[in-house]
């Protein structure tokens, strides 16, 4: 059978948490990981305490093939993902020459002096791997399995471009997706769970939308097939767009993604 690869994915910033700053990180990891056979299982939002995310880290990397962090290796005192990591893997950490050849350079090509804060950027716990950025120099770096990137989310895709050659991956997950406008959940719940017990070779799932069409609400539910296995899948969709008819509706099917 196709190997099975999971990941977690670890938000950090208290910025989060308040509600000041929207995540998009969660999707934008989750969509990369999909395609290379990588399974996002759980994702956590966090605080920047270093105790916190020393224990979510050591909790998350044991139960997870990989995880994920992003957030707090700035250049400001409360950038301490950087430190957090180091304690909790029990390495040191220190201004790492690798990465000073990249931010030397960097900052002296537009005139920018190499002071306090931006060094703090430049300190990695030993043995890491960094992983570069792409956008703003400022690397990221790879412990075991844990990889460790910035929370800008132009930075964090920027930075996916090289953890991707760093990953195994596993079977794919196939997706499709029925969109049944104007069929309410309760409306289809006993058909689809009697697909479901009989499909558990795939997951089913049920998620009710509004929209609005020529300025009126319309109701309706997207009804998502998920499976390692792509015939599964497609078997599903056309039973759930079966389901829909049935029901009354005009079943919209998306491609496979």
């Amino acid at each position: 059978m196709p190997s099975i690869v999971t990941a977690a994915v670890i938000l950090i910033g208290d910025e989060i948490l308040s509600g000041r700053t929207q995540d998009t990180n969660l999707k934008t990891i989750a969509d990369f990981l999909t395609p290379l056979g990588v399974e996002v299982r759980e994702a956590r939002v966090i605080p920047d305490v270093q105790e916190t995310i020393v224990a979510t880290v050591n909790d998350l990397r044991a139960r997870f093939d990989y995880v994920f962090t992003t957030g707090g290796i700035g250049p400001t005192h409360d950038d301490i993902t950087a430190d957090a990591m180091a304690a909790a893997f029990g390495r040191g950490i220190d201004v790492r020459a690798d990465a000073m050849a990249i931010l030397a350079p960097y900052y002296a090509a537009r005139g920018q002096e190499m002071n306090e804060g931006r060094l703090r950027m430049a300190r990695i716990p030993d043995g890491a791997e960094l992983v570069l950025n792409p956008v703003s120099a400022a690397p990221g770096f790879q412990l075991d399995n844990v990889f460790v990137m910035a929370g800008v989310p132009a930075v964090t895709r920027g930075m996916l471009q090289d953890v991707g050659r760093k990953i195994k991956g596993g079977a794919v997950v196939h997706s499709r997706t029925v969109r049944a406008a104007g069929v309410r959940e309760g409306d289809i719940a006993a058909p689809l769970g009697e697909l479901a017990k009989a499909t558990p070779e795939a997951s089913l799932g049920s998620y009710p939308f509004m929209r609005l069409v020529d300025g009126q609400t319309q109701f309706g539910t997207n009804l998502v097939a998920r499976s390692r296995d792509r015939e599964a899948v497609d078997r599903c969709v056309d039973a759930i767009a079966a389901i829909v008819t049935a029901q009354g509706g005009a079943p919209e099917i998306d491609p496979e993604i």
